[in-house]
C-alpha cells in the first residue's frame, strides 16, 4: 500500500514538472512569435486561441453534459457587444452612433479592457442563467430548437435596438487590445478551469446526466442544477471570447454572429470528439489553421511549369472533403472521449522506441 501511494506521488510530481516545462516552452514560443512572426501569422494564432476557448466551452454543455444546444453565436454576440460598448470612449461613441444617440449611461461609461472582458463574461453568464430556467424544461431536439431561436432573437435585437448596438451599422474603430498574451493567457485559464470542473464531482455529475438523466436523478443528482451550472459556466467563457474577438477584428455588426458561427463550432467539437476537452483543442487548431492554409488553392500558382489559375471557393470544397475523410476514419472524433495525459504519452513513446529497437 505504501509503495502504491509513493508511486502515485511520484507520477503527480512528474506530471507537474512536465506541465511546467511545456508551459515554459509554449510561453517562449509566444514571445518568439510576437517578435518575429508576421502580422497575418499572429492574427491566425489569436484566432486559434479564441476558437479553443469557444470550443472547450461549447463542449462542456454539448459533449460533457450531453445537451444539444445551439446557442454559441448568441453568447458570443452578447460578450462582444458588452465588451465593445464598455471599452469605447464617450467621444468614439458619439462619432459612431449616427442614426440615433446612444442611451445614457452607456454613452458616458468607459472602462479598461480587462474590466470590459470580465463584464462581458458576467453579463453573458447572467443571460445564460436566465435562459437555462425555461430552456432545460425540454430535451433533445426541442432543446436545440429553443436555443437556436434564442440566437435569432439576439440577432434581431442587435439589428433593431439602435440606441445600444448602433443597429446594422455595428460598432467600428474598437481599440485593438487583443494580442497573443491576452488571447492565449485567457485560453490557458479557460482550459485550467474547465479541466478542473470536469474532473470534479460536478463534472462526474455532468457525465452522469449525459449518459442517463433519469438514472442520474434516481441516484440523487439534481439534473436541472447541473445543466444550469454547465450552461452558465460555458456562457461566461463564450462571452469573454466574444470580447476578445471584438477587440481583435476591431469592428462588429449583427451579421457577424449568425448561426454559421455555431455550426463551425459544432463541427469542431464533433471532429475532436464529443466529451473530450483535448479533442476540442486539437480540432480547433486544425480547423482554424487549415481554413487559412487552404486559401492557396484559390490563388494562381505555378508548379513545375504547370499553371493553376485558382478557383474561388475551392478551399471550402477541399475542407469539406477533409472533414468527410476524418469522420470516415474516426467516426467518434479524433480523441473520442479520451483525454491527454503525460502517462499515456510516455507509454506511447516507450512502445514506439521498443518497436524501433526490434526492427
Amino acid at each position: 500500500m505504501e509503495q502504491r501511494i509513493k508511486s502515485w506521488r511520484t507520477i503527480f510530481g512528474r506530471d507537474r514538472i512536465l506541465t511546467c516545462l511545456a508551459l515554459g516552452v509554449f510561453l517562449s514560443f509566444l514571445w518568439y512569435a510576437e517578435n518575429h512572426f508576421s502580422e497575418y501569422s499572429i492574427r491566425i494564432l489569436n484566432n486559434i486561441a479564441i476558437f479553443i476557448i469557444l470550443a472547450v466551452s461549447y463542449n462542456l454543455i454539448n459533449g460533457i453534459t450531453g445537451q444539444f444546444s445551439l446557442e454559441p453565436n448568441a453568447f458570443l454576440a452578447i460578450g462582444a457587444y458588452t465588451s465593445a460598448l464598455l471599452s469605447l470612449s464617450p467621444e468614439e461613441k458619439l462619432r459612431s452612433f449616427i442614426i440615433e444617440p446612444m442611451v445614457w449611461p452607456l454613452s458616458e461609461i468607459s472602462v479598461s479592457f480587462p474590466v470590459s472582458l470580465l463584464a462581458a463574461g458576467l453579463v453573458t453568464a447572467f443571460m445564460a442563467f436566465l435562459m437555462a430556467i425555461p430552456v432545460f424544461r425540454v430535451r433533445g431536439d426541442y432543446l436545440a430548437i429553443v436555443t437556436l431561436g434564442f440566437g435569432e432573437v439576439i440577432h434581431v435585437v442587435a439589428n433593431n435596438v439602435v440606441s445600444i448596438t448602433n443597429g446594422p451599422l455595428g460598432l467600428k474603430g474598437l481599440p485593438p487590445y487583443t494580442n497573443l498574451w491576452w488571447s492565449w493567457g485567457i485560453c490557458l485559464f479557460t482550459l485550467f478551469c474547465i479541466v478542473r470542473l470536469v474532473n470534479s464531482s460536478y463534472g462526474r455529475s455532468m457525465k452522469a446526466v449525459r449518459e442517463d438523466e433519469t438514472a442520474a436523478q434516481a441516484m440523487g443528482i439534481n439534473a436541472f442544477r447541473i445543466k444550469t451550472l454547465a450552461f452558465t459556466f460555458s456562457g461566461f467563457f463564450e462571452g469573454v471570447a466574444g470580447g476578445l474577438l471584438a477587440h481583435l477584428i476591431t469592428t462588429i455588426s449583427p451579421s457577424l454572429f449568425t448561426f454559421m458561427f455555431t455550426f463551425n463550432l459544432l463541427i469542431i467539437i464533433v471532429i475532436g470528439g464529443l466529451g473530450s476537452t483535448t479533442g476540442s483543442v486539437i480540432a480547433a487548431v486544425l480547423v482554424t489553421w487549415s481554413g487559412e492554409f487552404l486559401r492557396v488553392f484559390e490563388e494562381p500558382i505555378t508548379v513545375i511549369g504547370f499553371h493553376y489559375k485558382g478557383i474561388p471557393g475551392m478551399r471550402m470544397v477541399i475542407f469539406s472533403m477533409l472533414l468527410i475523410l476524418v469522420m470516415l476514419l474516426a467516426p467518434g472524433g479524433i480523441m473520442k472521449r479520451r483525454e491527454f495525459t503525460w502517462q499515456s504519452l510516455i507509454e506511447r513513446g516507450r512502445k514506439f522506441l521498443r518497436k524501433l529497437v526490434r526492427e
